[in-house]
This record gives structure tokens, C-alpha cells and sequence, in this order.
């Protein structure tokens, strides 16, 4: 039976790329577990009386800086979950090359049962709970599933009055005048667009009109998007919650669709709204014949069950752990290019980076500035993955573990 324990997911790819390229034992042996995991009862006032929810913060690896990594609010939140997404955190940031280590935090609730007094008062108490192992130097938390600016700013503000004074730096991803930075919504899409037409372009596999599929249309799905739209790619499949969408032709008011969508309509009122292409209400967009499909929301979208059906030529991992390790490995023998997580949406963290840089250096980039930084990083750590991938005959996503664990084990060492 298919395995889709996160955690377990990640010490079996942390094993299988430590098989295949030198790394130091000891390094590997410390990244098999978070270098601590704290768990905490967080209490809330509700309308029917106090209740506790559980709440962690798993501190992967500091050996090339303070832990970073977003705290999700959400029913579905595990342990196991937490420290997966705290590993790949380390590996994300050590393949693009920022100097964070990886965390990850999360609280197991439903958000949409919370008032929003509840919803802060609930952020403030898990605060205070993981006062004395956050901070600027220590461990940067940021949005993640179900968070996001405003609750970011009760963190500071709370944080604020348990050390006494102000860190804007505590956390990333706070409203423009807390200290965010310009062009951090736009950075995991546009990131991800960066790197697939790097890497298309690098590889000779890039024509005019290539094809998309997008599953998902959240913040990352719609600029990923709006990007790939301005660069000339053509997308032909979206999907949502409410269900698949493939067009006839590109889709080409890609915006108004995104911007009817916040209007809680579903996504096919929004594209008979907004388009006069024909559409097939039958179909299924991971498995949609197009060059590249992007799975842009959830976890395991791409399994045993549906990845003989995979007609794609790449694969863009816009979602955290969307592919299961047995059908990754479907896929390479089917010859299809994966580009990982690790490396596709790693324009977030970067960003990310530059926010906690100007709040440290008390610095204000314009969004020109911030978009010129992220496509520089992105294709460097896009050119690093490519050179080990030709170098050791390895895999795209094998080689992007190789190039962090290369970053990583270069810290360990470097003042020894």
C-alpha cells in the first residue's frame, strides 16, 4: 500500500540521495530528526466556554541560520506533517541559498470556526507559548495554509510585549507597513515561473506556446499564472476546489477570472463569465495532454492511482510534497521531467529572506528591486541543480537534495 506519511517521505528521499552523492554521515545522521520539537496547549476563549488546541513548533536544522518556516492553521495538521514540512524548509533554503535553517509550526484547528477575536486571541496565546524560542536571530516564523498578514502582525505585537520592545524581524510576511516586503504575494508564482523557463530554456525543451495545466488557484496557482501567461505560455487547465476546468484554447483573461473567484463564486460561473471559449466540463487537468502540469495546492495529488495517466512532459511542484515517492518514481521511468518543490516554489522563501534582510539593515526595496533579486536567485539555484543533475546522472529532484545538503555540509565545516 502507497505510504503518504509525510515525515516518513522525508527521511526515505533524505536516505536515497545520501546513497547516491558523498555527504558526510554525520550530517546526514543529524537531519534525520528535528533538532527539537516543541508542542503546546493553546487555550481560547470561545462562545462555548475556554478550549484548548494543540499547537507545534518543530526546529529542524540551524547550521546555516535562525529556523524559518510558516505556521499553518488547519484541522488536518500533524506532528508528522510539521516535521516533513520543517525538513523540506531546511532543504528549500539551503537550495536557494539564503542563510535559514528550517521550521515549521501549526495549530490544529478549523480557522473558519474561530471568530476573528478568537482567531487572535488564539495567535496571541501560541505566542506566548513559543515566545523564548522565536525571534530575529533564533527562529523567523511566516504565513503559511490558512495564515497570513494580519495574523502575522499579532505575532509581532504580542512578541512585542513579552520582550519589552518591538522586532519587526521576529516574522515574515507582515503588511507592507510592518515592515513587509513589496512583492512577497507575488514571489512563490512568480518564482516558479522563473525557474520552469529557466530550466525549459537551459535544457533546449522551450518552444513558443508551450502548454500549462494549473491545479490550483489560491495565491501561488494565480500569479504562478499571471506569469507564465506574460512570458507567452499558454494555459489551457485550472482547477480549484470546486472542480476541473480544461479549455479548448488558451485561457487569456486569466485575471478576471482570479479576481471573480475572490467573490466566492465557483471557477466555472467565473469562466463562463469571463471567456468565450468553449470548455470540457469532463476532465481531469493533472492528467490533461499539455506540456507542463503544475500542481499548485495540495499533497499527494499525484499517486499510484492516477499517475499512469500523466500525459505531461514536466511536472512543476508548486505544492509542497505533491507527488508520492512510488509515483515519482513512475514518472522517471515514464521520462517525465519533475521539478521539485524544493527548488519550484522556493521563490517564497527568498523573498522572504529579503523582508527579514531590510527589517535586520533597515532598508526599504522597491517591488522592481525584489522581482530583479528573486529571478537572479531562482535561475542561480535552478543553474547549481541542473549542474549536478548532468554531473552525478541524477534526477532533477536528487539533485536539488544534492545541491542543499552540499550548502549545508559546507556550513557544518566552515569554521572548522
Amino acid at each position: 500500500m502507497e505510504d503518504q506519511n509525510p515525515w516518513k517521505r522525508a527521511q526515505a528521499e533524505l536516505k536515497n540521495i545520501a546513497s547516491k552523492v558523498k555527504v558526510s554521515p554525520k550530517i546526514v545522521t543529524r537531519l534525520t530528526e528535528p533538532d527539537r520539537v516543541v508542542e503546546v496547549s493553546v487555550p481560547v476563549k470561545t462562545k462555548n466556554g475556554l478550549k484548548l488546541y494543540r499547537g507545534y513548533r518543530s526546529q529542524h536544522n540551524n547550521i546555516l541560520g535562525p529556523y524559518k518556516g510558516g505556521i499553518r492553521y488547519h484541522q488536518n495538521v500533524s506532528l508528522d506533517e510539521i516535521k516533513a514540512l520543517s525538513f523540506w524548509m531546511t532543504m528549500k533554503n539551503a537550495v536557494i541559498d539564503v542563510p535559514f535553517g528550517g521550521g515549521k509550526g501549526g495549530i490544529i484547528v478549523d480557522p473558519k470556526t474561530l471568530s476573528t477575536e478568537e482567531l487572535e486571541e488564539m495567535t496571541r496565546a501560541f505566542t506566548q507559548r513559543i515566545a523564548d524560542i522565536i525571534g530575529a536571530t533564533k527562529d523567523v516564523p511566516a504565513p503559511d495554509v490558512n495564515t497570513n498578514p494580519q495574523i502575522m502582525s499579532w505575532i509581532v505585537d504580542e512578541y512585542a510585549k513579552i520582550i519589552g520592545k518591538k522586532d519587526l524581524a521576529v516574522v515574515t510576511g507582515k503588511p507592507l507597513e510592518l515592515g513587509g516586503s513589496q512583492g512577497r504575494t507575488e514571489a512563490t508564482g512568480l518564482g516558479g515561473a522563473y525557474c520552469l523557463d529557466y530550466i525549459l530554456t537551459k535544457l533546449g525543451k522551450k518552444k513558443p506556446g508551450m502548454t500549462v495545466a494549473i491545479q490550483g488557484l489560491g495565491n501561488v496557482g494565480s500569479y504562478l499564472s499571471l506569469s507564465l501567461i506574460e512570458m507567452g505560455y499558454k494555459v489551457v487547465a485550472i482547477a480549484d476546489a470546486s472542480g476541473d476546468l480544461c479549455a479548448a484554447e488558451a485561457i487569456t483573461d486569466m485575471n478576471s477570472i482570479i479576481e471573480c473567484k475572490k467573490s466566492d463564486k465557483d471557477l466555472w460561473q467565473c469562466y463562463k463569465d469571463h471567456s468565450d471559449n468553449a470548455a470540457v466540463k469532463e476532465c481531469k487537468v493533472l492528467e490533461h495532454k499539455v506540456d507542463v502540469i503544475a500542481p499548485s495546492a495540495l499533497e499527494n495529488v499525484i499517486t499510484t492511482k492516477n499517475v499512469a495517466n500523466v500525459k505531461a512532459n514536466f511536472v512543476l511542484e508548486m505544492a509542497n510534497g505533491p507527488t508520492t515517492a512510488e509515483a515519482d518514481k513512475v514518472l522517471n521511468d515514464k521520462g517525465i521531467i519533475v521539478i521539485p518543490d524544493i527548488l519550484a516554489n522556493a521563490g517564497g522563501v527568498a523573498v522572504s529572506y529579503f523582508e527579514w534582510y531590510q527589517n535586520m539593515h533597515n532598508e526599504k526595496w522597491t517591488k522592481d528591486e525584489v522581482f530583479k533579486k528573486l529571478k537572479s536567485k531562482m535561475e542561480s539555484a535552478c543553474d547549481k541543480v541542473l549542474e549536478l543533475s548532468k554531473k552525478h546522472n541524477l534526477t532533477l529532484r536528487e539533485a536539488a537534495y544534492a545541491s542543499a545538503l552540499e550548502r549545508i555540509e559546507a556550513g557544518e565545516y566552515k569554521d572548522n
